[in-house]
């Protein structure tokens, strides 16, 4: 055994056979941000040894305040590169599978099955669904964390039999009844404590050791600094999934049109209206020169003097998706085309 394992490896409940068990598992973390960063270094350095990277995000300087493995060096890069690169340092032993991609219906399934557990390190609620729907199919356990304000929820979910996210949350929330941390804001400190909590979660459920937080939902006060639990029972009637959804977008599958961040960029010029529908604060760090700020929690466009294309923009291109949806429910005459992968990937191509 790795001399660097000793100190875990002699305690009188994990030792040598919990090690072995880290060392033949396999986990996926869903997301690099501000909860996928603790777990991913906690998991590495204790000898997990498969670990799955998922996303497609580039990292920003509003990452910098709770994600904090990024350095301002890493601006305007990949967060895939970046983590793997780090934990290639941290732990030369594992075994790293990169996904560059975010996760979507039509790669949930082949991707979730080649792991033994889940973290879901997301900020979003249709791709939380999703983990939940897909591991429920493939009988897959998962590590939820959840950051709102100074608060946070941790939980695991579908494991040996027990109650699954949609048996706490039934039905997926509209795009403007909860918002992510993009709109509503977290302290930096607080994601680093619940993915620590998620990690410890993953880590008793591939050793077996302790209890699991399954059927139990952790909700961390960091103001209070106060935890609480609550109970929760598997619900027959949310507990079986039979297939993926058509669609996990809040609006229903109402489709709209998209364009790839290259193509955009290649026919982007003065006379292209372009509506980005980040908040302020995001439009303000960095935005095209031709882009008109629209933000996303007060979508108020008058009707375009004629119809034509219009472009809608936003970080990753999920908000822009919900936005160009309305707009096209609300002006059918004009055609509103989403962004795909939005400033994220447009920074890519721009620092390439």
């Amino acid at each position: 055994m790795d001399h660097r394992y000793t100190r875990q490896a002699q305690l009188k409940d994990f030792g040598p056979a919990g090690q072995q068990k880290l060392a033949s598992s396999k986990v996926l973390v869903v997301g690099l941000g501000g909860l996928g960063l603790p777990v991913l270094q906690y998991l590495n350095a204790m000898g997990v040894g498969t670990l799955g990277l998922m996303d497609q995000d580039v990292v920003e300087l509003h990452n910098l305040q709770r994600q904090v493995l990024y350095t301002e060096k890493d601006l305007g890069r990949l967060k895939l590169e970046v983590v793997h690169e780090t934990l290639k340092s941290q732990n030369s032993n594992t075994q790293f599978n990169l996904h560059d991609t975010f996760l979507i219906r039509e790669n949930a399934l082949e991707t979730i099955k080649q792991y033994d557990l889940v973290v879901d390190a997301t900020d979003n609620f249709p791709t939380r669904y999703l983990i939940n729907d897909a591991c429920v199919l493939l009988g897959k356990p998962f590590v939820y964390g959840a950051l709102h304000g100074f608060e946070g929820h941790v939980s695991v979910f579908n494991y040996k039999d027990g109650p699954t996210y949609r048996c706490l949350y039934p039905n997926m929330p509209g795009p403007e009844e909860v918002p992510n941390c993009n709109e509503n804001g977290v302290l930096g400190v607080v994601p680093g404590i619940i993915g620590t909590l998620q990690a410890l979660e993953a880590v008793k459920v591939l050793t077996g050791v302790g209890e699991v937080l399954s059927g139990k939902l952790l909700l961390f006060d960091g103001l209070a600094q106060q935890f609480s639990k609550i109970g929760f029972k598997r619900n027959p009637l949310h507990s079986k999934v039979e297939a993926l959804q058509d669609s996990y977008d809040p609006l229903d599958c109402f489709t709209v049109a998209a364009i790839t961040a290259e193509d955009f960029q290649s026919i982007l010029d003065a006379d292209t209206i372009l509506l980005d529908v980040r908040t302020p604060q995001e439009f303000n760090e960095n935005h095209l020169k031709e882009a008109i700020n629209v933000p996303m929690e007060r979508l108020l466009v008058p009707k375009p003097a004629k119809s034509g294309k219009i472009y809608v923009i936003c970080q990753s291109g999920q908000r822009s998706e919900i936005a160009a949806a309305q707009l096209q429910k609300q002006y059918p005459d004009s055609t509103f085309i989403t962004v795909s992968g939005g400033m994220n990937k447009l920074m890519t191509l721009f620092f390439s």
